[in-house]
């Protein structure tokens, strides 16, 4: 899934003038600048920005004008006085034009005194395609002023009031807004129409709770005990009630009249058919085509799984109510991470505790693993969705009732120097990266390999592709076994013949090509720019190239989906095209409507993972893109596949995830999000599956612009 990496430290230019500023009240949706009063542009603190009035009398603007020299080109917003009194309000929000002729991503950061980014402040952003507008809400998380004695830990998100995590501020003490654009390639332009205080306030429940009250905060559902809401379970006997009523639902709405058995278009055109799905382009956009020739459109969600994962209980002693016994009904709930990405628990294996997976044994009994694969295909077949996608249970994909998308990994030995979140990225032209690739595909012969119900393949997920000189530079920076580093060096004495040359170019000092290879450090990127460049571009291309060659030997008559694009620049997602059927990217944002690929290339898109979250159910973290409400998480779900749907691009969506994550974090990188289809204890969220439904029941005439 794609992670964002803590935002960059943005020294405050505490010197400048204050301008446009107003004093702030405790009524909803005050201004914190208004631009109806004369101001001057070149009073505004401004870095690589050029800034000018615009929008009309009755609706002033302005306009920001960004260029890409600086890692971080933006402005700075003060209070008139020292600081905003902010106390009474639950968010600030810009309201925002993209003026430009790309999508740009603008960032806000509120400030406490001290903010360096990470600390004493807090980040949004929002994601404009050219000619978009939008709000960006930066909700203003408290610093932690009540529940004495309370530090909580190994968790993204914190209930409120609660010791833990840096994510929060004091909102009494704002000092002031940075707005900036993150490391852009090329220049942007886009306005500001309103900066303002917005939302009452209230203080939770628990704000007055100590440590004695405030243990245990989970239930032994694995729930947030301090707070109710719409859903929530409250004992086993809600578990058979929920069922039945659940079932009824199924029964009404057992899926889309109009698809036919693989979800394809029943009533729309027919095409060739191969017995498989592939891909063709039809009336100017991209399709999947199902094995009987008809148009379909992948509309699905990852995760498909019996079970969460387990949330670390090591050094937590106190926080659970009721935790069941290992000698129980629920000892196959305990387990061990094997795996920590980051936080509090790295370099350690933690013990767990699935409270997911024991809410299903508690609401379908033994059988619990059958029971929910079966209710799992019926739901989504009622719900409008055809497709199971990455990361789920074999056994329940298996089942032949449900396309899917099988995920698969590359291996090999590591390229030394490169940089990852996930992981480092492998060095492509050692042997043992195409050697360990094809054995792990060839284990899916007499499994997924010609299986009609499996669309295809993902490759990785979520790759270290840097920019556009990254795995170059890092060849060089590697050791002299690399092999990477020696390929590198010998197209270089292919191009160069002499060291002398090189040196000449790159305006080096190397005195032999043998001291280039045991050089550990990286030339001029201006100088040696386009030497970098092309070879990246052969890295990119032997990774694809390498693992399409093993896709289609295995499985050639199955689909090569890529590698789920988290950061990519256009050099690796040209290499994509060149050699997958379908290029996937994870896009984690508001609207994917004007997406268009970076490259040259018209190749089909396919989303593998995005998500919208809320803190209306007792959760303690959006995740990736905040909404305000269940209601507001539902209507971002309609705009983002639909915008999807319009774009000709995208072949489909795949949404993460079936079922919300542990309340309490999962071990591999304290993720606590509330963006399940399902709660923890297989709730569906009513508003979202409302929404999951209009769009699957009508999207192909949508897609296809017959739409009444």
């Amino acid at each position: 899934m794609f992670r964002l990496e803590p935002i960059f430290s943005l020294p405050i230019l505490l010197a400048c003038a204050a301008v446009l500023l107003c004093d702030c009240c405790a009524r909803s949706d005050t201004p914190l600048v208004d631009f109806a009063k004369p101001f001057e542009v070149a009073d505004i603190p401004a870095r690589d920005v050029t800034l000018a009035k615009s929008g009309t009398a009755g609706t002033p603007a302005l306009t920001v004008a960004t260029g890409h020299t600086q890692p971080w080109p933006g402005i700075d917003l003060k209070p008139a006085a020292d600081h905003w009194d902010l106390a009474a309000f639950e968010y600030v929000a810009l309201d925002l034009r993209n003026t430009g002729k790309d999508a740009v991503t603008v960032h806000c950061r509120v400030d406490n005194p001290g903010a360096d980014g990470v600390n004493n402040c807090l980040n949004g952003s929002l994601d404009l395609a050219p000619g978009g507008k939008g709000t960006l809400t930066v909700p203003l998380k408290r610093r932690p002023t009540a529940l004495a004695g309370v530090k909580l830990f190994g968790m993204r998100g914190y209930p409120e009031g609660a010791g833990g995590g840096t994510d929060f501020i004091d909102p009494a003490n704002v000092v002031g807004l940075v707005v900036f654009v993150d490391h852009p390639t090329a220049d942007h332009l886009f306005e500001i129409n309103s900066v303002r205080a917005g939302g009452a306030y209230v203080a939770p429940p628990e704000a007055t709770m100590d440590a004695a009250h405030f243990f245990p905060f989970i239930d032994e559902f694995g729930q947030y005990i301090h707070r109710d809401w719409p859903g929530k379970t409250h004992s086993v006997a809600d578990f058979a009630k929920r069922l039945e009523a659940e079932e009824k639902d199924l029964r009404a709405k057992s899926g889309p009249e109009d698809w036919d058995t693989w979800g394809g278009w029943k009533a729309g055109p027919t095409l060739k058919a191969t017995g498989f799905f592939r891909v063709e382009k039809y009336e100017g956009k991209w399709w999947l085509v199902d094995p009987d020739g008809k148009l379909y459109w992948s509309h699905g969600t990852d995760c498909v799984n019996p079970w969460e994962g387990g949330t670390p209980i090591d050094d937590r002693d106190k926080w659970f109510r009721d935790l069941p016994g290992p000698n129980t009904q629920f000892g196959e709930c305990y387990g061990q991470a094997g795996y920590v990405v980051n936080g509090y628990y790295t370099g350690r294996n933690p013990r767990t505790f699935d409270f997911a997976r024991a809410n299903l044994i508690r609401k379908y009994g033994p059988q619990y693993q059958a029971r929910f694969a079966d209710i799992s295909q019926r739901r989504l077949r009622s719900w409008g969705m055809n497709t199971i996608a990455n990361w789920s249970d074999a056994g329940i994909y298996l089942m032949h009732r449900t396309p899917y998308t099988a995920t698969l990994g590359t291996g090999g030995k590591m390229l030394e120097n490169s940089q990852g979140y996930w992981a480092k990225f492998r060095d492509v032209f050692d042997p043992s990266f195409a050697q360990e690739t094809r054995a792990n595909i060839a284990g899916q012969r007499n499994t997924t390999a010609e299986d009609p119900w499996c669309i295809g393949y993902f490759v990785d997920n979520e790759l270290a592709w840097g920019d556009d000189l990254s795995l170059a530079a890092a060849a060089l920076l590697s050791p002299p076994q690399q092999v990477a580093k020696q390929v590198f060096i010998a197209d270089l004495k292919a191009k160069y013949v002499t060291i002398e040359k090189l040196n000449e170019a790159w305006g080096t000092d190397h005195a032999s090509w043998d001291a280039l290879l045991q050089s550990r450090s990286a030339p001029d990127a201006h100088k040696a720019g386009a030497d970098l460049r092309a070879f990246y571009t052969k890295t990119a291309e032997t990774y694809f190239r390498t693992i399409r060659d093993a896709v289609k030997e295995v499985a050639p008559n199955h689909l090569y989906l890529g590698c789920r694009f988290a950061w990519v620049n256009t050099l690796a997602a040209e290499a994509a095209a060149k050699y997958c059927d379908v290029v996937s990217y994870n896009l984690y944002q508001h609207s994917i409507a004007d997406f268009r690929f970076p490259g040259k290339a018209d190749v089909p898109l396919i989303v593998g993972e995005f998500h919208f979250g809320a803190l209306d159910r007792g959760m303690f973290h959006t995740g990736l893109v905040p909404t305000a409400s269940q209601a507001a998480r539902a209507q971002a779900y309609r705009d983002y596949v639909q915008g999807a749907l319009r774009n000709p691009a995208f072949v489909g969506t795949g949404w993460f995830k079936y079922m919300d994550e542990a309340t309490t974090g999962r071990p591999l990188d304290e993720e606590n999000y509330q963006i399940g289809l399902v709660d923890c204890c297989d709730t569906p969220y009513p508003e979202t599956i409302a929404a999951v439904r209009e769009v699957g029941y009508g999207m192909y005439p949508l897609r296809l612009g017959r739409a009444h």
